[in-house]
């Protein structure tokens, strides 16, 4: 677990002179998905990232960067209790700029502010530097580029009531930039915490490819890698099996980490993997290609290290040939242990099937837990003709079933009735061909009813 040792900071994109009633605000949803002009927030800062893994699945030692930050997890200002994570559909206007996960590796560029003169508590119900003033000095404008590493979901003012509030290693705060030259002597005599602004930017200077790594555990009846060195963030996985591209899911909300499956022989340890990434922008990385690679051989009975980089080749389709993949490798780091989320099923249990139009929808349950169990929903374009866009509902059987996290589509829960809409990057489907979306549920897996399919 991370540890956190700070003096201050908190609240939201106005002015110090706020009191303690904007913090009993209720929580409104904020566009967590990206900053197209700077935000204004202030930042804390920690020690670094806990051992092995810091928030979004990836060792210290395995960053792009060791200038790292971590982001708010939840808005909710006046409400100091932790929702459950990855944070439910249910309650969503709740949901930080962490984004449940969706915005780890990518990177942010921070620059400095007013300094904070005075007691700065983070005490629940307190304004950031209260009492005590907002004051400029010669850091102000400083500015580094940080890469998100990991949540800030503590229980005080700083974590809850500020939706842009930053929190920043703590061996960074030196290395802002003023002038051309590093501020080297800002923390810790002029750092009581600080007001700054800050914007997602693409990865500074990226030159390679990705790096890929099997995290603690994994084996081949549990293949969860982390995935790290992007160009612009990472939005989801998808593994090529037995013929068709499936969504992986995210390890809890460790942005950086998915558990995929073989191209062939799941639940009975098949070992060769396809994937495809797909970044912040909805885009597939390096347009489309295919990483193709086996899990490490010490990987066998489950990976001993945190992290154990994976050595892949490169494709532009699934299953290459020697002669159209080139060789790379791989060095990121992991997430939470693996006990930490549910290993998947060996065996999916089909659920049912409905069409309309030119396009069908299944289900099936791909793993289940004590209290919740993962979906996955296949939409085939069963005309003569391509599809260029698709709408997808069903019903659960019970209301009281929740939507925790979903992926490849747009979802939406009105009771028990679901909704969902093609992503800007799987709406075409070519005739007889399927593409796929998914979601993890809280409930007690219960069939489907009135499964619908619309093309456009």
């Amino acid at each position: 677990m991370r540890r956190r040792w700070k003096f201050g900071s908190v609240l939201v994109v106005v002015a110090a002179c706020l009191s303690v009633v904007l913090a009993q605000l209720p929580a409104a949803a904020i566009d967590v998905s990206g900053t197209p002009s700077p935000v204004t927030g202030y930042a804390t800062w920690f020690s670094g990232l806990g051992s092995p893994y810091g928030g979004c699945g990836l060792p210290q030692a395995n960053l792009d960067s060791q200038n790292f930050l971590a982001l708010n997890v939840q808005n909710s200002p006046g409400d100091y209790t932790n929702l459950p994570r990855p944070i439910p559909a249910a309650d969503a206007s709740e949901i930080g700029m962490f984004d449940n996960g969706l915005n780890c590796d990518r990177w942010v560029q921070v620059t400095i502010g007013d300094n904070c003169v005075g007691t700065n508590t983070g005490a629940p119900g307190t304004a950031f530097c209260t009492p005590g003033t907002l004051e400029s000095d010669q850091f102000n404008g400083a500015t580094l580029d940080m890469v998100v590493a990991d949540s800030c979901d503590d229980g005080n003012a700083w974590c809850k009531d500020n939706p842009y509030h930053v929190d920043l290693h703590q061996a960074s705060l030196n290395d802002f930039v003023l002038n051309g030259q590093p501020v080297g002597d800002m923390y810790p005599n002029s750092w009581n915490n600080r007001q700054v602004s800050w914007q997602f930017i693409p990865a500074p200077n990226y030159t390679g490819d990705i790096s890929i790594g099997a995290i603690q555990g994994a084996q081949p009846y549990w293949p969860a890698i982390a995935i790290s060195h992007l160009p612009n963030g990472i939005h989801g996985v998808q593994y090529y099996a037995n013929g068709s591209w499936v969504a992986a899911t995210m390890d809890s909300d460790m942005g950086d980490d998915y558990i995929i499956g073989p191209t062939t022989g799941a639940g009975t340890g098949g070992s060769q993997y396809e994937i495809q990434v797909i970044d912040a922008s909805g885009n597939l990385v390096n347009n489309g290609e295919v990483y193709s690679f086996t899990l490490p051989s010490g990987c066998a009975n489950g990976c001993s290290g945190p992290y154990t980089p994976i050595s892949y080749t490169t494709s532009t389709s699934p299953s290459p040939s020697p002669s159209s993949s080139s060789s790379s490798s791989s060095s990121p780091s992991p997430s939470p242990s693996p006990s930490s989320s549910p290993s998947p099923s060996p065996s999916p249990s089909p659920s049912s099937s409905a069409s309309a139009g030119t396009c069908a929808l299944t289900s099936s349950v791909t793993n289940s837990w004590p209290g919740g169990y993962q979906l996955q929903l296949t939409v085939t374009d069963n005309g003569s003709a391509p599809v260029t866009g698709w709408t997808a509902g069903f019903m659960f059987a019970d209301s009281a079933e929740t939507i925790s996290n979903s992926w490849n589509a747009t979802v939406t829960q009105t009771g028990a009735q679901v909704s969902a809409g093609n992503a800007s990057y799987n709406g075409s489907i070519a005739a007889g061909s399927s593409t796929t979306f998914g979601m993890t549920v809280n409930g007690s897996n219960s069939s489907l009813s009135a499964l619908t399919c619309t093309a456009t």
